[in-house]
C-alpha cells in the first residue's frame, strides 16, 4: 500500500520548513529524503510509532508573481486539500489570527480532510499562552501549541497525526498486483498508452482515485497479470516550472515513482533522448525502481537497416547509467507492439525483486578477484571479504572490505557488472553497501 501523504499549509514565515527540517533531520524519521526536479526540497519519507508517511513541506512554492497572499495560500490549500490524507495548518501565535488564516479556515473546513491546527512559536514550556484561545475561532478545533524552533511539542503533535492517519491496510490481494508508473515529458504518449492498453483485451478495470487529482490509478488484469497502472502529468523543464501548481505536478510524479514497482519511462521516436527525459529516468533510478524504456511514435520515423539497433545505441551513450534498462519500441497510436510491454514488465518486476543466496555471491565475489585483482594505494590492497544481500527493491548488496577507501568507483562498477552477468538483473538498479571489517589475517 501507498504511504499516506501529510501536508503542512500555512502563510509564509510561521515555521512551517523549520519544522519539516526538525522532523526530518531529526530522524524521528528515516528513510530518505526526496529533492523534486526543480531542486526544491518538498517532500520526505517520515515515521512515527512504526507508520511511515510522506511530509511535504509548501514552503517556497508560491509562485513567483506578485500575487496577494490571500491567493497564494488559497492555491497551496487546494493542492493540499487534494494530495493529503492529514492536513497540518500551521498558524504563528505571535502573530495572531490574520485574514489569511481565516481563509484557509474556510476551505479546509469544507474539505472533509482531517485538520490539525498548529500554533508555532509558543517557545516556552509550561501552559499556553492566553493568545492561544483566539485560534479556536477558526473553527478547525483544538490548536496545537508547539515551537519548532526549540522543539517543545513536537512529540504531542506527531502523536495527533498519528491517530489521525488513515487505517494501515492489510490488503493481500493488491500485493499480487504491479505498480507501473508511466512518466514522461508531456505530450510523449503517456495517455495514449494508457487508453490503448485499457481499451483492448481487458477483463477487469476501475479507476480509483489515486494520491493526486493529476495521478490516476488504474486497474488491469489481463493473461499476463493483474497491475495498477499510475498515469502522470508530463514533466517540463526547470525553465517553465514557473508557478506553484507547476511545481506541485513534479512533485506528484516523483509520488508516482515512489509508489511504483516498475516505471515505464516514455521518449518520443521523433526526438530522440532529451535532457529532461534523462532527467526523469534519473528519478527512476536513484529511486530503485525497475525500469523500462519504451520509445513512442515509432511509426513515425522514417527507418533503414539498423535504425533500430543505431537508436538503441543513441539511447545508451545519453543514459550509461541506466543501460540495464531495456528498450521497447513501440505505437501508443496504433497499438504496433504494446501487448509486448507486460511481458517486459513481469521480467523487470521480477528481477527488482530478486533474491541471492550468500554462498552464491561469494562465488561470484571470488571468481571477480580472480579475474581482476582489485586495486591497490601505496602499497595496501583492497580486499573484499564477503557480500551478502540485504534488500530488493532495488536489490541491494553488502559487501565487507578491509578498506573502503581503496574500494574505488570503477571496481564496484567492474563488481556490478559481474552481478549482473551472473544473475541477470535487467532492469533495476543495483547498490552496493560498503562495510569495513578487518579480518583475522590483518
Amino acid at each position: 500500500m501507498s504511504k499516506p501523504i501529510v501536508a503542512i499549509i500555512g502563510k509564509p514565515n510561521v515555521g512551517k520548513s523549520k519544522f519539516f527540517n526538525y522532523v526530518v533531520g531529526q530522524r524521528i524519521s528515516i528513510v530518505e529524503d526526496t529533492p523534486g526536479v526543480t531542486r526544491d526540497r518538498v517532500y520526505a519519507e517520515a515515521s512515527w510509532r512504526d507508520r511511515e508517511f510522506t511530509l511535504i513541506d509548501t514552503a517556497g512554492i508560491e509562485p513567483e508573481s506578485n500575487d496577494i497572499i490571500v491567493s497564494q495560500m488559497r492555491e497551496q490549500a487546494n493542492i493540499a486539500i487534494n494530495v493529503a490524507d492529514v492536513i497540518l495548518f500551521m498558524t504563528d501565535i505571535k502573530q495572531g489570527v490574520t485574514a489569511s488564516d481565516i481563509e484557509i479556515s474556510t476551505m479546509l473546513r469544507k474539505s472533509n480532510k482531517p485538520v490539525i491546527l498548529i500554533c508555532n512559536k509558543v517557545d516556552n514550556y509550561g501552559e499556553p499562552p492566553n493568545e492561544i484561545y483566539e485560534f479556536y475561532n477558526l473553527g478547525i478545533g483544538k490548536p496545537f501549541p508547539i515551537s519548532a524552533a526549540n522543539a517543545i511539542g513536537i512529540g504531542d503533535l506527531l502523536d495527533e497525526i498519528y491517530e489521525k492517519l488513515p487505517p494501515k491496510l492489510e490488503d493481500e490481494e493488491d500485493d499480487n498486483k504491479i505498480k507501473v508508473a508511466i512518466i514522461g515529458k508531456p505530450n510523449v504518449g503517456k495517455s495514449s498508452l494508457v487508453n490503448r492498453i485499457l481499451g483492448e483485451d481487458r477483463s477487469i478495470v476501475s479507476d480509483i482515485a489515486g494520491t493526486t487529482r493529476d495521478a490516476i490509478d488504474s486497474e488491469f488484469e489481463n493473461k499476463y497479470g493483474k497491475y495498477v497502472f499510475i498515469d502522470t502529468a508530463g514533466v517540463r523543464k526547470k525553465s517553465k516550472v514557473n508557478e506553484s501548481i507547476e511545481k506541485f505536478s513534479v512533485m506528484r510524479t516523483l509520488f508516482a515513482i515512489e509508489r511504483s514497482d516498475v516505471c515505464l519511462v516514455l521518449i518520443d521516436a521523433q526526438e530522440g533522448v532529451t535532457d529532461q527525459d534523462a532527467k526523469i529516468l534519473g528519478e527512476a533510478h536513484e529511486a530503485g525502481k525497475g525500469i523500462i524504456i519504451v520509445v513512442n511514435k515509432w511509426d513515425t520515423l522514417e527507418k533503414e537497416t539498423g535504425t533500430l539497433e543505431k537508436y538503441k545505441k543513441e539511447v545508451y551513450n545519453k543514459i550509461s547509467y541506466a543501460s540495464y534498462a531495456p528498450i521497447i519500441f513501440i505505437s501508443a497510436k496504433t497499438g504496433q507492439r504494446v501487448e509486448k510491454i507486460f511481458e517486459m514488465i513481469n521480467k523487470v518486476a521480477e528481477e527488482n525483486s530478486k533474491r541471492i543466496s550468500t554462498s552464491v555471491i561469494n562465488e561470484v565475489i571470488n571468481e571477480a578477484i580472480a579475474v581482476v585483482q582489485p586495486p591497490t594505494d601505496k602499497g595496501k590492497r583492497l580486499k573484499i571479504l564477503y557480500g551478502t544481500q540485504a534488500s530488493t527493491k532495488p536489490p541491494t548488496f553488502i559487501i565487507f572490505v578491509n578498506n573502503k577507501e581503496l574500494f574505488h568507483f570503477s571496481y564496484q562498477r567492474y563488481l556490478i557488472n559481474c552481478f549482473r552477468n551472473n544473475f541477470g538483473l535487467e532492469g533495476t538498479p543495483i547498490r552496493l553497501i560498503i562495510r569495513e571489517k578487518k579480518d583475522k589475517e590483518s
